[in-house]
């Protein structure tokens, strides 16, 4: 019997070539009103480095385990912090943990950088910036941890 056989979790996975992606493509999002852009209530199609974005976007505002409709991958889990009595520096460095495992989950990632946490009261707004096969991307979002 071999090795593999004996424990195939240890085996190590390649990572999928950015080659063998297919081009990103996703629906415009307007992020100020955080909804699709539709023109003549068809959606808006974008490709690459914008779809990146957007799926970021959106992967960070979805709670995670919450909707079936959605892989047991996607999403963000900051939301398990609203209510706990940790210290904001715990806090601060549990949603840097979240956010990066949110967006590492894209094959379209390949790191989250510079990221940068800011309190004012229960709000943490972080700034990073997402290294794509597409370039960098420099993205801000809040998340509620009261």
């Amino acid at each position: 019997m071999a090795e593999q056989d004996i424990f195939p979790y240890l085996q190590p996975t390649a990572a999928t070539p950015a080659a063998a992606l297919p081009v990103m493509r996703e629906c415009a999002w307007d992020f100020v009103r955080d909804a699709p852009v539709l023109r003549g209530g068809v959606p808006v199609i974008v490709l690459r480095e914008q779809a990146v974005a957007v799926w970021a976007w959106n992967a960070l505002h979805t709670e995670r385990f919450r909707w079936p409709c959605f892989s047991a991958g996607y999403g963000n889990e900051a939301n398990a912090l609203i209510g706990q009595s940790y210290q904001p520096e715990t806090k601060r460095a549990e949603v840097q943990r979240y956010i990066e495992e949110c967006l590492l989950a894209c094959p379209y990632i390949s790191a989250v950088t510079g990221m940068t946490v800011e309190a004012a009261g229960d709000r943490l707004t972080v700034s990073f910036s997402i290294i794509s096969i597409y370039g960098e991307i420099k993205m801000e979002v809040e998340q509620d941890v009261g």
